[in-house]
């Protein structure tokens, strides 16, 4: 038995041909639906990008107790169980961040890896003197420095073989020319595309010219979307070229499968993390919103050679938890007791229900729950967003280590039943943005799919509530997850803890336009100025003191130093509220 799991980053169902796409040009995902089950109702779990890879390592959520971060010493691997077990792994990949601190413990589970360096902005080709900027290129207000590092990366991407996709891909065919002949193995073949940035080559930008002349935008900040509506389908459209680039590598992969005659012994999937706002609730990305269903909605393949299974759609409720104990079950080894999913091979073969409701989310923000029709996205109770902790005994960030000064007040917590009886410590959480500002949302996905329209049903809302209280606590969710939620970890949820109806009004005050400086007539300079220029200035320091607290003293990352206040609210949604905006900047007028 064989396994190859091609793993894609970012990757939007909507844009897939076997999904309804009918302007992306895709035939290996068409090709590949053929071949294979399509679900057409498969979840994410936690966000973003190494919370999701810890689900498909373990099987279980990541996102009630940790962020961003490494495996865990009491974590089941399920490529490390794989390997213990006797088949042979191997994973190869461009995805940067599993050499940077936040996760640094995933590759080495596998038996053997080869990494592939230049996506995004890892930290790879030194020049000291900067890169050129394209004329075109639109303003952005964050990731400075990673976006100068992508400059100087792309200079050693100038031909489509360069690039490490088509690296990543090579490797993965060379594994599996090398191994056709041997049993027993798990090749991952992980690529970071098509994530941001949007870059790729002419002969796959020609397929979506547009005759657009504007600013390129190929990378956009997390925020609201202030461009105009050609700039938004010009970003698509360079999505959509990459995407097509990534079904080109797809097809080497079903070349391969075919010139070896693989599929009578060899599984394939072919999945994603998640998706990502392209302009859609006029939101770029993928932290800072609710997750919309472009966003936790996810494309799932799976051939299985067992059941022979093609050509077939699978309408039960899964999640990316169940991938681990899917290949587990392959296998044949057991899966272990703390993995919350199930494995898939009666759902491969008759469609066998899963879960009656699936659990999503990002640490720190919205808690989230669906039964496949309805989709309830529940922000805190109150404004502040807290209580908060993480639980941890590896203390890192997505780029770095946790500040000495998070630490010195860390405590050990007791066990939770999957720590296997070690105690992690727990740490003050932090989450960038406010999520109470968005309010919570209850959507009927059979006549709303698109989201526009949320419910406020109160019978339906308990219902989904109920779901969500009860997944947090089979999820050993901490204390302070269910206060910040206002739910009760035990007994039955009343007309108190409801949370729509309450909550309506921030739903509709976070759909309005962006704030702009033309907002702010008399005080423009102060709202756009740099926050390292205002804090060298005692007088605008007691404004923002008055008016922000502990956020002007604390220790700020230096790319935050460099914004506007304007800029700030934009990114961090909540933090600075839009009438506390408008007061700071009245006083710092007055100065």
């Amino acid at each position: 038995m064989r396994a190859i799991f091609v793993l894609f980053d970012t990757l939007n169902r909507r844009f897939l041909p076997p999904y309804g796409a009918k302007d992306v040009v895709a035939p290996h995902f068409a090709d590949l639906a053929g071949r294979s089950v399509t679900f057409d109702n498969a979840y994410g779990g936690s966000m973003p990008c190494m919370p999701a890879r810890r689900e498909l390592h373990t099987g279980r959520h990541n996102f009630l107790h940790r962020g961003w971060g490494p495996l865990e010493p009491f974590d089941d691997s399920m490529p490390e169980l794989l390997s213990r077990a006797g088949v042979y792994t191997h994973l190869v990949t461009d995805h940067q961040h599993y050499w940077a601190d936040g996760g640094a413990t995933y590759h080495p589970r596998f038996r053997t890896f080869e990494f592939f360096r230049g996506q995004e902005g890892d930290e790879w080709k030194g020049h000291v003197a900067d890169p050129p900027v394209p004329d075109n290129q639109a303003p952005t207000v964050t990731n400075g420095d990673l976006r100068r590092q992508d400059r100087v990366n792309r200079l050693y991407m100038t031909s489509e073989a360069e690039h490490p996709q088509t690296r990543t891909f090579d490797a993965g065919l060379h594994f599996i020319r090398t191994n056709a002949d041997e049993d027993n193995w798990f090749l991952q073949i992980e690529t970071f595309d098509p994530h941001e940035p949007f870059f790729t080559y002419d002969d796959y930008r020609k397929l979506y010219d547009t005759a657009y002349d504007g600013p390129e935008l190929d990378w956009p900040d997390y925020v609201r979307v202030r461009e105009p509506q050609e700039t938004v389908d010009r970003t698509r459209s360079l999505y959509s070229a990459l995407l097509t680039m990534c079904d080109h590598s797809l097809g080497r992969v079903l070349a391969a499968m075919d010139e070896h005659a693989m599929w009578d012994d060899t599984m394939l999937i072919v999945g994603t993390d998640h998706g990502f706002l392209l302009g859609e609730h006029d939101w770029w990305g993928k932290n800072t919103p609710p997750y919309f269903q472009e966003t936790i909605h996810l494309p799932l393949f799976v051939w299985d050679p067992r059941s022979r299974r093609s050509d077939e759609r699978r309408t039960s409720l899964v999640q990316t938890i169940d991938l681990a104990p899917t290949l587990l079950d392959y296998f044949g080894q057991p899966v272990p007791p703390d993995m919350q999913g199930a494995a898939l091979a009666h759902t491969v073969a008759c469609d066998a229900p899963v879960r009656e409701a699936g659990l999503f989310g990002i640490f720190g923000g919205h808690v989230n729950v669906t039964d496949g029709r309805w989709v309830y996205l529940r922000a805190p109770a109150r404004p502040g967003n807290q209580p908060l902790s993480e639980y941890t005994l590896m203390p890192t960030l997505m780029r770095g280590r946790m500040p000495v000064e998070v630490l010195r007040e860390a405590t050990l917590a007791p066990p939770f039943k999957f720590t296997k009886g070690v105690s992690p410590l727990r740490v003050a959480g932090t989450a960038y943005t406010d999520p109470h500002a968005f309010g919570s949302m209850l959507f009927d996905l059979g006549t709303d799919p698109g989201q526009r329209r949320p419910v406020i049903d109160d019978e339906q809302e308990l219902r989904m509530a109920t779901l969500m209280r009860d997944l947090m606590v089979a999820s050993e969710a901490p204390a302070e997850q269910f206060e910040r939620m206002g739910l009760p970890a035990t007994g039955p949820l009343a007309q108190e803890h409801l949370l729509c109806r309450e909550q309506a009004g921030q739903v509709e005050t976070s759909r309005r336009r962006p704030l702009r400086a033309e907002d702010f007539p008399r005080s423009r300079i102060d709202v756009t100025t740099p926050i390292s220029t205002l804090l060298a200035e005692p007088a605008a320091v007691s404004v923002l003191r008055a008016h922000l607290g502990d956020l002007v003293d604390g220790p700020l990352p230096g790319e935050v130093l460099e914004l506007g206040l304007l800029d700030v609210a934009g990114v961090a949604v909540g933090l600075i509220p839009t009438a506390t905006l408008h007061r700071i900047a009245d006083e710092l007028a007055e100065l």
